[in-house]
Protein backbone atom coordinates (compact mmCIF):
# COMPACT_ATOMS: atom_id res chain seq x y z
CA UNK A 1 0.00 0.00 0.00
CA UNK A 2 3.33 2.27 0.25
CA UNK A 3 3.81 2.25 -3.91
CA UNK A 4 1.94 3.81 -6.83
CA UNK A 5 -1.38 6.47 -6.74
CA UNK A 6 -2.61 7.08 -3.04
CA UNK A 7 -6.12 7.57 -4.88
CA UNK A 8 -5.62 4.08 -6.50
CA UNK A 9 -4.81 2.39 -4.11
CA UNK A 10 -7.14 4.18 -1.33
CA UNK A 11 -9.54 2.97 -3.22
CA UNK A 12 -8.60 -0.43 -4.41
CA UNK A 13 -8.40 -1.34 -0.51
CA UNK A 14 -11.64 0.53 0.26
CA UNK A 15 -14.27 -0.62 -2.00
CA UNK A 16 -13.97 -4.39 -1.38
CA UNK A 17 -14.40 -2.76 2.77
CA UNK A 18 -17.84 -1.09 1.65
CA UNK A 19 -19.00 -4.19 -0.35
CA UNK A 20 -18.15 -6.44 2.63
CA UNK A 21 -20.08 -4.21 4.52
CA UNK A 22 -23.43 -4.48 2.05
CA UNK A 23 -22.74 -8.28 1.80
CA UNK A 24 -22.73 -8.49 5.58
CA UNK A 25 -26.20 -7.65 5.59
CA UNK A 26 -27.26 -9.84 3.14
CA UNK A 27 -27.74 -12.94 5.64
CA UNK A 28 -30.46 -11.16 7.32
CA UNK A 29 -32.26 -9.43 4.36
CA UNK A 30 -32.28 -12.91 2.59
CA UNK A 31 -33.92 -14.74 5.40
CA UNK A 32 -36.31 -12.09 5.42
CA UNK A 33 -37.03 -12.32 2.01
CA UNK A 34 -37.11 -16.56 1.63
CA UNK A 35 -38.69 -16.85 4.86
CA UNK A 36 -41.64 -13.81 3.73
CA UNK A 37 -42.14 -15.73 0.28
CA UNK A 38 -42.24 -19.39 1.70
CA UNK A 39 -43.45 -19.11 5.03
CA UNK A 40 -45.79 -17.58 6.89
CA UNK A 41 -46.57 -13.60 7.20
CA UNK A 42 -46.30 -14.06 11.21
CA UNK A 43 -42.73 -15.54 10.26
CA UNK A 44 -41.68 -12.51 7.82
CA UNK A 45 -42.90 -10.51 10.76
CA UNK A 46 -40.91 -12.60 13.26
CA UNK A 47 -38.01 -12.53 11.63
CA UNK A 48 -38.27 -8.57 10.55
CA UNK A 49 -38.97 -7.68 14.24
CA UNK A 50 -34.93 -8.84 15.25
CA UNK A 51 -33.45 -7.21 12.56
CA UNK A 52 -32.50 -4.21 14.68
CA UNK A 53 -30.63 -6.52 17.81
CA UNK A 54 -29.23 -8.66 14.87
CA UNK A 55 -27.96 -5.39 13.70
CA UNK A 56 -26.41 -4.26 16.93
CA UNK A 57 -25.07 -7.47 18.09
CA UNK A 58 -23.36 -8.05 13.96
CA UNK A 59 -22.12 -4.14 14.25
CA UNK A 60 -20.91 -4.62 17.70
CA UNK A 61 -18.68 -7.81 17.21
CA UNK A 62 -17.04 -6.10 13.74
CA UNK A 63 -16.52 -2.77 15.99
CA UNK A 64 -14.68 -5.20 18.41
CA UNK A 65 -13.10 -7.04 16.05
CA UNK A 66 -11.99 -4.06 13.69
CA UNK A 67 -10.31 -2.41 17.04
CA UNK A 68 -8.43 -5.52 17.21
CA UNK A 69 -6.92 -5.00 13.49
CA UNK A 70 -5.03 -2.04 13.89
CA UNK A 71 -2.56 -2.72 16.51
CA UNK A 72 -1.80 -5.74 14.14
CA UNK A 73 -1.47 -3.70 11.16
CA UNK A 74 1.01 -1.17 12.94
CA UNK A 75 2.81 -4.12 13.80
CA UNK A 76 3.20 -6.05 10.91
CA UNK A 77 6.00 -4.67 9.91
CA UNK A 78 7.54 -4.94 12.91
CA UNK A 79 7.04 -8.86 12.66
CA UNK A 80 5.47 -8.31 16.10
CA UNK A 81 3.37 -11.12 16.20
CA UNK A 82 2.07 -11.16 20.03
CA UNK A 83 -0.95 -8.72 19.24
CA UNK A 84 -2.37 -11.68 16.69
CA UNK A 85 -2.42 -14.12 19.75
CA UNK A 86 -3.56 -11.40 22.29
CA UNK A 87 -6.61 -10.28 19.72
CA UNK A 88 -7.50 -14.38 18.99
CA UNK A 89 -7.62 -15.03 23.45
CA UNK A 90 -9.49 -11.87 23.94
CA UNK A 91 -12.09 -12.70 20.90
CA UNK A 92 -12.75 -16.28 22.31
CA UNK A 93 -13.59 -14.26 25.52
CA UNK A 94 -16.06 -12.20 24.39
CA UNK A 95 -17.84 -14.17 22.47
CA UNK A 96 -18.30 -16.43 25.43
CA UNK A 97 -19.31 -13.85 27.52
CA UNK A 98 -21.14 -12.38 24.52
CA UNK A 99 -22.58 -15.73 23.62
CA UNK A 100 -23.87 -16.79 27.06
CA UNK A 101 -25.20 -13.69 28.00
CA UNK A 102 -27.54 -12.86 24.79
CA UNK A 103 -28.20 -16.45 24.81
CA UNK A 104 -29.40 -16.34 28.48
CA UNK A 105 -31.33 -13.19 27.93
CA UNK A 106 -33.26 -13.82 24.66
CA UNK A 107 -36.52 -13.98 26.31
CA UNK A 108 -35.89 -10.47 27.90
CA UNK A 109 -34.74 -8.86 24.92
CA UNK A 110 -37.63 -9.69 22.96
CA UNK A 111 -39.87 -8.34 26.09
CA UNK A 112 -37.81 -5.20 26.33
CA UNK A 113 -38.36 -4.89 22.39
CA UNK A 114 -42.11 -5.11 23.00
CA UNK A 115 -42.33 -8.14 20.61
CA UNK A 116 -46.10 -9.02 19.89
CA UNK A 117 -47.24 -12.12 21.56
CA UNK A 118 -48.05 -13.71 18.30
CA UNK A 119 -44.56 -13.48 16.57
CA UNK A 120 -42.72 -13.95 20.13
CA UNK A 121 -42.20 -17.56 19.73
CA UNK A 122 -40.71 -17.37 16.17
CA UNK A 123 -38.99 -14.13 16.99
CA UNK A 124 -37.24 -15.79 19.74
CA UNK A 125 -36.44 -19.78 17.66
CA UNK A 126 -34.63 -17.37 15.05
CA UNK A 127 -33.39 -14.69 17.60
CA UNK A 128 -31.98 -17.80 19.85
CA UNK A 129 -29.88 -19.35 17.22
CA UNK A 130 -28.36 -16.09 15.87
CA UNK A 131 -27.41 -15.56 19.56
CA UNK A 132 -25.82 -18.76 19.90
CA UNK A 133 -23.82 -18.18 16.35
CA UNK A 134 -21.78 -15.05 17.60
CA UNK A 135 -18.67 -16.75 17.90
CA UNK A 136 -19.05 -17.84 13.96
CA UNK A 137 -19.68 -13.95 13.29
CA UNK A 138 -16.60 -13.10 15.72
CA UNK A 139 -14.18 -15.92 13.83
CA UNK A 140 -15.33 -14.16 10.06
CA UNK A 141 -14.77 -10.58 11.77
CA UNK A 142 -11.35 -10.92 13.01
CA UNK A 143 -10.16 -13.58 10.22
CA UNK A 144 -10.88 -11.32 7.76
CA UNK A 145 -9.99 -7.96 9.66
CA UNK A 146 -6.60 -9.60 10.21
CA UNK A 147 -6.53 -9.91 6.14
CA UNK A 148 -7.51 -6.35 6.08
CA UNK A 149 -4.56 -5.34 8.61
CA UNK A 150 -1.82 -7.26 5.86
CA UNK A 151 -3.35 -5.45 2.92
CA UNK A 152 -5.52 -8.10 1.37
CA UNK A 153 -9.03 -6.44 1.58
CA UNK A 154 -10.50 -8.67 -1.63
CA UNK A 155 -10.24 -12.47 0.00
CA UNK A 156 -12.52 -11.87 2.77
CA UNK A 157 -15.53 -10.50 0.25
CA UNK A 158 -15.06 -12.81 -1.79
CA UNK A 159 -15.47 -15.63 0.69
CA UNK A 160 -18.49 -13.60 1.78
CA UNK A 161 -19.78 -13.80 -1.50
CA UNK A 162 -19.21 -17.32 -1.51
CA UNK A 163 -21.06 -17.55 2.20
CA UNK A 164 -23.92 -15.20 1.21
CA UNK A 165 -24.69 -18.17 -2.04
CA UNK A 166 -24.55 -20.57 0.46
CA UNK A 167 -27.13 -18.47 2.82
CA UNK A 168 -29.33 -18.66 0.18
CA UNK A 169 -29.28 -22.17 -0.76
CA UNK A 170 -28.84 -23.52 3.09
CA UNK A 171 -32.04 -21.19 3.68
CA UNK A 172 -33.90 -22.76 0.78
CA UNK A 173 -32.80 -26.32 1.50
CA UNK A 174 -33.66 -25.85 5.67
CA UNK A 175 -37.21 -24.35 4.74
CA UNK A 176 -38.19 -26.03 1.65
CA UNK A 177 -36.68 -29.84 2.07
CA UNK A 178 -36.67 -29.88 5.96
CA UNK A 179 -39.43 -27.59 7.04
CA UNK A 180 -37.42 -25.77 9.70
CA UNK A 181 -39.16 -22.58 9.74
CA UNK A 182 -37.48 -19.42 11.00
CA UNK A 183 -35.16 -21.69 13.20
CA UNK A 184 -33.66 -23.25 9.75
CA UNK A 185 -33.27 -19.55 8.50
CA UNK A 186 -31.16 -18.36 11.41
CA UNK A 187 -29.01 -22.13 11.55
CA UNK A 188 -28.38 -21.38 7.51
CA UNK A 189 -27.03 -17.76 8.58
CA UNK A 190 -24.77 -18.86 11.15
CA UNK A 191 -23.34 -21.96 9.17
CA UNK A 192 -22.52 -19.74 6.37
CA UNK A 193 -21.48 -17.24 8.80
CA UNK A 194 -18.84 -20.15 10.05
CA UNK A 195 -18.05 -21.33 6.70
CA UNK A 196 -16.89 -17.69 5.65
CA UNK A 197 -14.36 -17.58 9.13
CA UNK A 198 -13.12 -20.85 8.05
CA UNK A 199 -12.15 -20.25 4.66
CA UNK A 200 -10.39 -16.55 5.95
Amino acid sequence: LTVGSPTGLILGFSLPLLLGMLFQQVYSLMDTIIVGRFLSVSALAAVGSTGSICFLIIGFCQGVCAGFSLPIAQRFGAKDEKYVGNAGIVSVIIAIIMTALTVLLCGHILTWMNTPGDIYDLAYQYLIVIFAGIPATILYNLLSGYLRSLGNSVIPVIFLIIAAVLNIGLDLLFILVFNMGVFGAAFATVLSQGVSGVLC
